[in-house]
């Protein structure tokens, strides 16, 4: 028997077995148990019909982790429509491009974030505004609560598993964002290895640290529901505002990126919170691989289990994951040094590093490759987009997503990404993994975040460049010299590898989603230039 894969499942089951049970705390201090959470959906979704919106429309949500966010997208989602979740953080021209190219039909935006989208609605094909406080928010824009239908007059269309569910855009961190399409099966079925593979318990409470537009929270709107398990809400990442409600909460598990866990390692060290609440924590980091002595800080200092993730938003994002424990050493800084590893495959998923002829590399743990992937989760298409979704899945393997992403595989079978092929650097002939570079940066007391990429080189062709926003966040006093970094590199690494250059800056230019923009160092490091060794 086949029965349809639908994202309304995971909220259909926790009505049924939770419907008497907290599912929603809200960033306002609201609550509601799984039967009202299900309600204020199927008011969203009838409000949605009673405006002409019928299956593959889009439903645009501009908002951070509230409960407003989790109740557009399942009731744009029970109507059939097409849930486009979209960065609260962006610029009114951004709005402009990702509403336009989506096609959204209606926009539900936060009232902190809703003035952006208010300076272009008149370029935009959507035709209904939405928002939680219109008193705060200039224009003509619809009340949430007024907008609510009766939940009575709520009608579930046919819905097919190959039907779209989202539209996820990428970051745009090498030119416009690209809309990841994505099927009820993809979803459904990414929510499931999520659940798995984050070992989702119902009596789990899920803190919203993680952007919900990041990837559809990386799956956890759907499995955390599914569970029956507790969402937080927030209204951003704060360092105090998230010990609070790992206190208050009895908080169980988060998900974020490296920056995040850094900016709670910076806080705890300053201010001594409690790290747990009556429940023991786990979290998952994803992004970039945190440096070995986040990890270390995490689980030594914090007492939490550390999980490594691994994906793309074209990957659901689940592709690798370190949930693989008797692979790892038992303890100690081997330990620390293998969950740095992006890690296995998840079931059901044919993960590759794959040489130029599409031949998979050995497992020394030296050879690199490109990471491509094959597996329920990956997207159907970009939106509108043929020639972009055919160059994704062509190339080393035909079939396969291409990643772009450079690894090497140890004798476990667990992956370690060395470089974006963009960024890879290439000096003298040598193969330069600014990854490494960077983790060995690291590791130096004085250095607060770090990026590493190719700079000209009259010599080299080009050679590995530095940004260091110092820890104490001051770059004319950064507390240590260019000199003492590159000797730190040195005394570490093959002195190919040695960092040449170091820049000391305020800030590095970073995505919403915690991803570090390197194409905007490189433009600017490689303005003068006819072209770069690697062509990043």
């Amino acid at each position: 028997m086949k029965k349809q894969l639908l994202v309304t499942d995971f909220l259909d089951r926790a009505r049924d077995y939770y419907g008497d049970r907290e599912g929603v705390v809200g960033a306002d201090g609201s609550r509601f148990t799984y039967g009202e959470f299900g309600e204020r959906v199927d008011a969203f979704a009838a409000a949605l019909q009673a405006r002409g919106i019928t299956p593959g429309d889009r439903v645009a949500v501009v908002d951070p982790n509230t409960h407003y966010h989790l109740e557009a997208a399942f009731g744009a989602m029970s109507a059939g429509a097409i849930h486009v979740p979209l960065n609260y953080r962006l610029t009114p021209d951004d709005y402009e491009y990702l509403l336009t190219d989506s096609g959204a039909d209606v926009v539900f935006a936060d009232y902190e974030y809703a003035e952006k989208v208010e300076a272009v609605r008149d370029d935009v094909p959507a035709d209904t505004f939405v928002t939680n406080d219109p008193e705060s928010v200039a224009g003509d824009w619809l009340d949430f609560e007024a907008f609510l239908g009766d939940p009575d007059d709520y009608e579930r269309p046919e819905m097919h598993e190959d039907d779209l569910a989202t539209i996820n855009y990428t970051s745009g961190t090498t030119g416009d964002p690209k809309g990841v399409c994505r099927t009820h099966r993809t979803e459904s079925l990414h929510a499931q290895l999520a659940t798995i593979h984050h070992h989702l318990a119902d009596d789990d409470t899920y803190l919203w640290t993680l952007p919900m537009f990041h990837v559809n929270g990386w799956g956890h709107i759907y499995a955390v529901t599914g569970r029956g398990a507790t969402h937080v809400c927030t209204r951003g990442v704060d360092a105090e505002t998230v010990f609070d409600a790992i206190r208050t909460e009895d908080v169980s598990f988060l998900c974020c990126a490296p920056t995040v866990l850094t900016l709670l390692q910076e806080y705890a060290e300053e201010n001594d919170p409690d790290f747990t609440g009556a429940n023991p924590i786990r979290v998952t980091a994803a992004g970039s691989a945190p440096p070995t002595a986040t990890i270390r800080a995490v689980q030594e200092e914090f007492g939490w289990e550390f999980l490594q993730l691994y994906g793309a938003t074209e990957t659901g994002p689940l592709i690798a994951t370190s949930d693989a424990e008797r692979l790892l050493p038992d303890s100690g800084e081997e330990r620390y040094a293998t969950q740095q590893r992006q890690g296995v495959a998840p079931l059901a998923t044919d993960l590759r590093v794959v040489d130029e002829d599409g031949e998979r590399v050995p497992r020394d743990d030296s050879t690199i490759g490109e990471v491509v992937v094959a597996g329920n989760q990956v997207m159907e298409r970009y939106w509108n987009k043929p020639e972009q979704t055919e160059e994704a899945f062509s190339g080393r393997l035909d079939g396969f997503f291409h990643t772009g992403d450079l690894a090497t595989v140890d004798e476990n079978g667990l992956i370690s990404i060395k470089d974006r092929k963009k960024d890879i650097i290439i000096s003298g002939g040598e193969n330069i993994s600014s990854v490494e570079l960077e983790d060995t940066l690291f590791g130096h007391d004085a250095v607060g975040e770090v990026a590493v990429i190719p700079s000209p080189s009259e010599k080299w062709g080009e050679t590995p460049k530095a940004f260091v926003v110092p820890a104490d966040g001051t770059p004319e006093n950064p507390g240590v010299s260019a000199a003492e970094l590159t000797a730190h590199t040195r005394e570490r690494l093959a002195d190919y590898k040695t960092v040449r250059e170091v820049e000391f800056v305020e800030s590095i230019p970073m995505t919403a989603t915690g991803k570090i923009q390197k194409y905007e160092l490189r433009e600017r490091e490689w303005d003068d230039e006819d072209g770069m060794v690697g062509e990043g």
